[in-house]
């Protein structure tokens, strides 16, 4: 086995993290929201594995039909107040934010 050397494809330089301003309240809890929703997605798809709530899922348009509509309900959902955890996650993000600063 020969030994060989790795050498990055890109620069140092180009891997830094630029600054970036601080994020503002709004952008902090659409993520929040998104995230929500997302755990709301997983928690939808994992019942429908169980027998699906659309029909039986056995061909591509159903299952299709059922991943659309759990997005969809999981979105609205989470903007329609969810669980609750989007502002807990917002409130925790926001004040790491502000004593990060």
């Amino acid at each position: 086995m020969s030994d060989s050397i790795l050498t990055p494809v890109l620069p140092q330089s180009s891997l830094a993290v630029p600054a970036r301003k601080a994020d503002t309240p709004a952008k902090i809890h659409d993520a929040a929201q998104q995230f929500e929703a997302l755990l709301i997605g997983q928690i939808l798809q994992s019942v429908s594995e169980g027998g699906g709530w659309l029909g039986s899922g056995d061909d591509s348009a159903s299952s299709c039909a059922t991943g659309f509509a759990q997005e969809q309900l999981a979105t609205m959902m989470a903007k329609n107040g969810g669980f609750g955890l989007a502002d807990l996650i917002a409130k925790g993000l926001e004040c790491g934010q502000q004593r990060g600063s």
